[in-house]
């Protein structure tokens, strides 16, 4: 059985030595944390302190880093606490653990102006290289894009049809319930109100412009953002961990041609047509609602459904997708490929991504709506 660690105080003049004795391992933490504690009180109690660890016999890392822990703690301005009878069996592990340098305290959050100011030009500086590196990833799209334009060859169709189905076929239920339903809930609530002024009819001009111009399309851009672009996100950051896109690169191919190019058109020809869908239902489920609660029959609604949109209200629909589409891609690619070695680092840049993507679908709706709105459509 090893015998349990000691830390002996003998006072000889204008010094102090601790005199280390017995096992210094991880198995008596408790009792080492306890010793080497009530010794750190001890700071500037003597000009010349020694820790003799002589008499140690057994240490470990642990038992390494106390006795370097408690050194520096008594160390004081330009007297020095020194370790004395370190034998050759544990001078390299004391030395290497000499090395590893204090944490730093954590600063105090500063409330002063200047403080204020650095973590807005801070915040400010991480924006400019968020939108630095979407517009390098748009940039690296379209160039691998013109190459496979220019050598067809290189397209990788199977896995475009794959990505496709992955990010359209698949996504067409949930995408289509969910419409339905705020189809209804919009047309309920548009008769609730619409009642008090006896104008129960112009439910349908509602539901006809927010469901083709604003809500159908902005809707599913958020559902594919958080469906699609977290498992764009997921799978690119995969990858990188695992060193696959290394690899690639080894290899000779580009991982902007082989990875991120299908992703990014099964994503744009995929917004359109659930876009589309969910209009669809939104509209199915709006008439629904007016018909069985509003009271307002079948006939009069597509009547007047076709009298309150155009094509333009359509179009403008229908323009909007591909581009959220392409804006939700490039975000889920940047993150995707940001993504560092451990697995905390995968869920931080995946939620970023769901984020992030909804966050510049609403700005880019709202882009998109003064510009047509400027227009005249």
């Amino acid at each position: 059985m090893d015998g349990g660690p000691t830390l002996e105080r003998i006072v000889q003049g204008n010094g102090l030595a601790l005199c280390a004795a017995g096992s210094w391992t991880a198995r008596f933490a408790s009792d080492l944390e306890a010793l080497v504690g009530d010794a750190e009180r001890l700071t500037g109690s003597r000009p010349n302190i020694f820790i003799d660890v002589s008499q140690v016999s057994k240490l470990d890392t642990f038992g390494a880093w106390l006795i370097e822990r408690l050194r520096r703690s008594l160390t004081q301005g330009s007297v020095e606490a020194k370790i004395a009878g370190l034998s050759a069996n544990y001078s390299s592990l004391v030395d290497e653990v000499r090395r590893v340098k204090a944490a730093p305290e954590p600063e105090a959050a500063s409330a002063t102006v200047t403080g204020l100011l650095d973590q807005i030009g801070r915040s400010v500086f991480g924006l400019g290289e968020t939108l630095t590196g979407l517009i390098g990833m748009l940039g690296a799209v379209l160039a691998a894009a013109a190459r496979v334009i220019r050598h067809p060859s290189g397209f990788r169709l199977t896995s475009t049809v794959h990505h496709l189905e992955q990010v359209c076929w698949r996504a067409v239920p949930i995408v289509v319930l969910i419409t339905f339903l705020i189809g209804c809930i919009i047309s309920q609530q548009g008769i609730f109100h619409f009642r008090k002024f006896g104008a129960d009819v112009f439910v349908v001009d509602m539901l006809g412009v927010l469901v083709l111009r604003e809500i159908g399309v902005l809707l599913v851009a958020i559902m594919v953002a958080g469906r699609s672009g977290s498992a764009y996100t997921a799978e690119l950051g995969s990858m990188k961990m695992r060193e696959e896109i290394d690899a690639l690169r080894t290899m000779g191919f580009d991982p902007i041609e082989v990875l991120i190019l299908p992703r990014m058109l099964a994503l744009v020809i995929a917004l359109p047509i659930l876009a589309f869908l969910g209009a669809v239902a939104a509209l199915y489920g709006g008439g629904l609602v007016a018909w069985l609660y509003g009271g307002v029959d079948p006939e009069a609604f597509l009547l007047r459904l076709r009298d309150a949109i155009s094509i333009d209200h359509f179009t403008v629909g229908m323009i909007k997708a591909p581009v959220m589409a392409a804006v939700i891609g490039i975000v889920a690619c940047v993150e995707g490929l940001a993504v560092e070695g451990s697995a905390e680092s995968l869920g931080q840049h995946t939620t970023s991504s769901v984020v992030k993507g909804i966050f510049l679908v609403i700005v880019m709706d709202g882009v998109f709506a003064i510009f047509f709105a400027s227009i005249g459509m």
